[in-house]
């Protein structure tokens, strides 16, 4: 408590998150837009870049956040990781078909090449990103905080996506995202600011210590959240988790065509301008709901989230003008962000200290691994059949409400999912109530 009641821990959290987000926004949101624009990408091959970034942010996790425990220190990989991070961001600007076209084999196209090496620095990227972010900076907010205040502190940090998109959607306004050197410019601008941080990091962040004298076998660490054992003493943790996942499906089967919807099935060229004050309003909800969970507990706090979720989507499928469009996207936007605190908040609770660089790759299998892979691939499924255009010689796909159809559909089994998470809290906290008066 006495940690995160200094400024620097505050400094520190909204600095780090929010630039991690950033860098988060502009893969998961932009590298679609990137490659569709820059090189004819298909709806299949955006599915399969997100579901890749998705298996490496996962086996990172896993095998740093293993590390972290064996060694007892995070701030090496948050420092290192950072610093790295934005080299390989600062890679993507050598990525054009002007520098490429000259090495590619005959037969082969510029442009498929470009994706291919796209993908591939992508991954690298992830690797860089999720050591530094997702392992290690995750493991360290729940090394730091303690449970009357996980919610706050998720409240912050749960907002930072939001933030980060309202940054991002601000900063590329006076970028023309059809012109290859307005992307070379992009990434030189965010891959140095995310250096800057990792340096900044070494000043800023405070090491805590972590009780390593259980953690001495790494590979003990890395299948401790795989064992039976494991799960059976966590069970509250490991249903949340998939309740999680589910969440996440959701949010995965519209977002990396969200973009794409805006610009080219409802023709919003201002987006931009329309989206601000959305991320603004929900922003400011998002961190504050945190509390909410702090006073009343999981089940209260991820109703009224998942509630103005699926509010959003109705609005997004019913309507196509720019009032309402900006309506649903608000509610959808707050019920993403206020869910991902709940939850965020929920599996701090309940992971072991000792082992939070351990199970930080358990989370990322709810919040990454299986939304990257089926999310985005029912997306391209549920777009297949999706108008077509040519441009410039290119047939591009034209995203549609099928998108938020699904991811409704999704987020009902994530409400089952809650439903049965509510019952074994409840049951668990019966049990312990019972022990009590025994004792």
């Amino acid at each position: 408590m006495k940690a995160i009641k200094s400024g620097k821990f505050w400094v520190s959290l909204v600095l780090f998150s929010l630039v991690g987000q950033i860098a988060w926004v502009v893969e998961n949101m932009y590298f679609n837009v990137f490659i569709y624009n820059m090189f004819g990408a298909t709806e299949k091959q955006i599915s399969f870049m997100v579901g890749a970034s998705s298996v490496v942010a996962t086996l990172t996790t896993i095998f740093i956040g293993a590390l972290s425990d064996r060694i007892g220190r995070r701030k090496i990989f948050i420092s290192l990781g950072y610093i790295l991070w934005g080299v390989s961001i600062l890679a993507f600007a050598l990525v054009r078909q002007d520098i490429i076209a000259p090495i590619v084999p005959a037969g082969t196209t510029a442009a498929a090449v470009c994706i291919t090496i796209t993908i591939i620095l992508d991954c690298l990227m992830t690797f860089f990103g999720s050591t530094a972010n997702d392992a290690c900076f995750n493991a360290w907010l729940t090394d730091i905080t303690e449970e009357n205040s996980r919610g706050k502190v998720e409240g912050i940090n749960a907002m930072m996506p939001l933030m980060a998109i309202l940054v991002v959607f601000g900063g590329f306004m006076g970028f023309d995202l059809k012109d290859s050197v307005s992307w070379t410019t992009i990434f030189i601008i965010i891959g140095a600011v995310v250096v800057v941080i990792g340096i900044a990091s070494f000043f800023l962040i405070k090491e805590v210590p972590i009780a390593s004298d259980t953690n001495k076998n790494y590979l003990k660490n890395i299948i401790y959240s795989f064992r039976p054992s494991t799960v059976k003493s966590n069970v509250i943790l490991y249903v949340g988790i998939i309740a999680f996942a589910i969440f996440n499906i959701s949010i995965q089967i519209f977002m990396p065509y969200l973009i794409l919807y805006y610009e080219q099935a409802l023709s919003l060229k201002n987006y931009v301008l329309i989206m601000a004050p959305a991320i603004i309003i929900a922003g400011i909800v998002t961190a504050v709901y945190g509390r909410v969970y702090d006073k009343f507990g999981f089940t209260i706090a991820i109703l009224p989230a998942m509630g103005s979720l699926m509010l959003g989507y109705i609005l997004l499928i019913c309507f196509t003008n720019t009032v309402m469009v900006f309506i649903g996207s608000l509610f959808m936007m707050t019920g993403y962000l206020a869910g991902m605190a709940v939850f965020g908040a929920m599996i701090r609770d309940r992971t072991p200290k000792d082992k939070a660089g351990a199970l930080q790759g358990l989370r990322i299998v709810g919040q990454v691994l299986i939304p990257g892979i089926v999310g985005p691939a029912i997306g391209a499924a549920v777009l297949s059949g999706a108008e077509r255009i040519m441009v410039d010689g290119t047939e591009k796909f034209i995203p549609n409400i099928n998108i938020f159809i699904a991811a409704a559909v999704a987020a009902v089994v994530a409400l089952g999912a809650i439903w049965l998470l509510h019952f074994i809290i409840k049951k668990a906290k019966t049990k312990e109530q019972t022990n009590t008066i025994e004792e």
